[in-house]
């Protein structure tokens, strides 16, 4: 199982977190909406660091934007019992989870991924709401773009992917 990135919406649909675990390969075969570092011929560090953080943005843009609109068509097309939970595509599997407090995470996989559902249950449950919610200096909303910076929240999910992989 490969995890490409992951990201958690808050439900002013700002970005508030994002990871990349694996960067694209150069032949094309894994998902565009990747973070990673911009190539290309000599320039200067800041420069590179802005495209960087300006396509890591676009990319968390397109994903909500493809997951509202997924979402929306699923509960028009089947009621509002039926969720949506995942897509997949030829490079890469979507995979979809979305709290009561409409926290949406989102996690990229390769196509032979099964349902990461309860994968990003167990993040919500053990990680976000015992590193973030529980803690007292945590902002309660994240407007303008702030997102979550939690040193625990950060180590703890990088060893819980790193072990799935």
């Amino acid at each position: 199982m490969v995890i490409f990135s992951y990201y958690i919406f808050d439900r002013h649909t700002e970005c508030i977190y994002s990871k990349s675990w694996v960067a694209p390969p150069a032949d094309g075969s894994a998902p565009p909406p990747l973070s990673a570092a911009p190539a290309g011929g000599p320039t200067s560090s800041a420069a590179a660091d802005r495209r960087s953080m300006n396509k890591a943005t676009d990319d968390a843009k397109l994903i909500f934007g493809t997951v509202f609109s997924l979402r929306n068509m699923v509960r028009k097309l089947g009621g509002d019992d039926d969720a949506f939970i995942s897509y997949r595509t030829a490079q890469y599997k979507l995979h979809f989870y979305e709290t009561a407090s409409n926290l949406r995470f989102v996690m990229l996989t390769d196509t032979s991924t099964p349902s990461m559902r309860n994968v990003l249950h167990q993040i919500y449950i053990n990680l976000w709401v015992e590193y973030v919610v529980k803690n007292p200096l945590a902002p309660i909303e994240h407007k303008g773009g702030v997102g979550v910076k939690n040193e625990l929240f950060e180590l703890g999910l990088d060893q819980f992917v790193r072990g799935l992989m």
